[in-house]
């Protein structure tokens, strides 16, 4: 099923999540660490922590990101001058682009090449990015073109 159908156009019926994986262009894969979202080098035994993004399409390039079977949704939220990438635990499935309240899960999906972005549709000019070091917070950038913050990963369905 292509990701542009995958939801009723009217929403009359609920989306289809579905599961893939991530990992950004310098070969960094998510894994939780300390209720965090991280990105670093899996090796070994270690590989089995790889967090696969649970996707809920909401529009042909627009969805939810959650991790753990969607039960932690990927937000961006204000608070005060800072903008930040949180999880939150609520149901992706519950979540509904119709609502105010939801807009900071929903995220734009961007695809260039081989690689995709996402832009946070709450907060815009705001994109998922990873750290160059390894094993650090996956966070959000406003800066997107900074040679300091990577904002291309790699998205593949599982």
């Amino acid at each position: 099923m292509a990701l542009e159908t995958a939801c009723h156009p009217l929403g009359k019926r609920p989306c289809e999540m579905q599961a893939f994986r991530i990992w950004d262009v310098n070969q960094k894969i998510f894994y939780l660490r300390n209720n965090q979202l991280v990105a670093g080098y899996l090796q070994g035994p270690n590989t089995k922590l790889e967090e696969k993004i649970d996707v809920v399409p909401i529009e042909p390039h627009t969805m939810f990101l959650g991790i753990h079977g969607g039960k932690l949704c990927l937000a961006c939220v204000k608070s005060g001058d800072e903008i930040k990438l949180k999880l939150e635990a609520v149901n992706i499935t519950d979540l509904n682009q119709n609502r105010e309240q939801d807009k900071r899960f929903a995220f734009i999906r961007s695809d260039n090449g081989p690689t995709t972005s996402f832009e946070s549709a709450a907060c815009p000019g705001w994109f998922l990015c990873t750290s160059l070091e390894a094993d650090q917070p996956v966070g959000l950038t406003n800066k997107p073109t900074e040679s300091i913050k990577v904002t291309k990963f790699y998205f593949q369905q599982d």
